[in-house]
C-alpha cells in the first residue's frame, strides 16, 4: 500500500468516526448532509435504501451508543468492529463496512450479532 492509500485511509478512518460520533451520539441529523451522499445504497436488511430511514430513526433512538473496538481501512473501505446498545433489546456486536465516494459515506453492510458474555461462550473469548 502506497503512502497515498494509507493517507486515503486515514482520511476514511476519520470521516467515519467523526460521522458516526455526530449522527448517533449527538443525535445531529445534519451530520447526514456533511458526511453521506446520495444516492445511499444500504445493504443491511431491515433498512431501505437513502438517507430518508436514517433521518426518521435516529432522533427516536433511547440510550443508543456506538462504542467502536476496532477500525481499519483500505482505500475507499472503511471496517468498524463495535459493541452497540440501543439498536436492540440487548447489546450488539457489529460489524459496519463503509464505502466512502469523494468524502462522503455512499454505500453500507453490516453483520449483527447478540453479544454472548465470555463466561457463556464456548471458547470464553469476548466477543469484542
Amino acid at each position: 500500500m502506497s503512502t497515498t492509500d494509507d493517507d486515503e485511509s486515514q482520511r476514511n478512518i476519520e470521516i467515519v468516526l467523526t460521522a458516526m460520533r455526530e449522527l448517533f451520539a449527538d443525535k445531529d441529523v445534519t451530520a447526514l448532509d456533511r458526511y453521506w451522499a446520495e444516492p445511499y445504497t444500504q445493504h443491511s436488511p431491515q433498512m431501505p435504501n437513502g438517507l430518508d430511514t436514517l433521518r426518521t430513526i435516529v432522533p427516536t433512538l433511547e440510550g443508543f451508543s456506538w462504542e467502536p473496538q476496532r477500525i481499519a481501512a483500505s482505500g475507499d473501505l472503511v471496517f468498524t468492529h463495535s459493541r452497540v446498545l440501543g439498536w436492540a433489546p440487548g447489546p450488539v456486536v457489529i460489524v459496519d463496512i463503509f464505502r466512502l465516494e469523494k468524502g462522503k459515506i455512499v454505500e453500507h453492510w453490516d453483520v449483527v450479532q447478540e453479544e454472548v458474555t465470555a463466561d457463556a461462550s464456548a471458547n470464553g473469548n469476548a466477543m469484542v
